[in-house]
This record gives C-alpha cells, sequence and structure tokens, in this order.
C-alpha cells in the first residue's frame, strides 16, 4: 500500500445529484417535479394534515385524555426518607425545611417505602395505610 493509492471505500463517497442542470444530469426539464400540477409549482404543497378538503383525521377523532394542573403539588415521602430527618414533629413546613419535598409542594403524602425505627408524630401530613402501620408499629403517631 502506497499513499497515493489511498481511496475511500466503493460507494462511501456519492456525489451530490444536481437537479435541474440539463438533460445529461438525468434530472433536467422538469426537475424531477413531473408535469404540471401542485407539486410542480414552487411553495405549492399543502400544510401537515391535510387531506385534499376532506375533514383531516385529528379533527375527526374525538378528544382524549386530561392532564391535571394540580398534578406535582402533592409531594410523596418515603419513611426512609422520615428516618434520616432531625425533626419528631413532621409537618409541611418541616419537611420543605429539610428539602425533603420541593417548596413548591402544597401537600405531602408519607408512602410505606423504606423502614422506620424511631417516633415521628405527623401533623397535616397524609399518609398510605402501610405507612400508617408502619409509623404507628414503632410507637409514633398520626394527628388529622
Amino acid at each position: 500500500m502506497k499513499l497515493n493509492t489511498i481511496k475511500p471505500a466503493k460507494g462511501a463517497k456519492i456525489k451530490k445529484v444536481r437537479v435541474a442542470r440539463g438533460i445529461g444530469s438525468g434530472l433536467g426539464k422538469t426537475a424531477g417535479r413531473g408535469h404540471k400540477g401542485q407539486h410542480a409549482r414552487k411553495g405549492g404543497y399543502h400544510k401537515v394534515g391535510f387531506e385534499g378538503g376532506q375533514m383531516p383525521i385529528q379533527r375527526r377523532l374525538p378528544k382524549r385524555g386530561f392532564n391535571s394542573p394540580a398534578k406535582g403539588d402533592t409531594a410523596e415521602v418515603r419513611l426512609s426518607e422520615l428516618e434520616k430527618m432531625n425533626a419528631t414533629e413532621i409537618d409541611l413546613a418541616a419537611l420543605k425545611a429539610e428539602n425533603v419535598v420541593p417548596a413548591t409542594a402544597l401537600t405531602a403524602k408519607i408512602i410505606k417505602s423504606g423502614d422506620i425505627s424511631r417516633k415521628v408524630t405527623l401533623k397535616g401530613v397524609l399518609a398510605t395505610k402501610g405507612a400508617r402501620e408502619a409509623i404507628t408499629a414503632v410507637g409514633g403517631s398520626i394527628a388529622e
């Protein structure tokens, strides 16, 4: 092998097609656009979803689903996160102070994920059935 004989692999370099540059190019005269009609014209093409005047499918089908604007208002807190906290009386302010829930959260809910071994008192915080049982089992309490 010599430096002057090195070439790219066959088919690696594809020559750019020059459209509408004479009969010899293979795409002269109409430049691959056919004869007349909407597609042959400059700027002549329909918008996305256009079906020739027929009612488009996105308008024929009914709307479905719902995105709740209140979705991020309730933050989930694991039992294992409660275990790591310093406070024994846990309310929304205490959770926000220790960065367990985001500052934008309006409510918090304790879920049974992980373990808890110390006494805690929940005030104004929701809890699942399993989380309630786990908290009361270690001597904690839940005030509504």
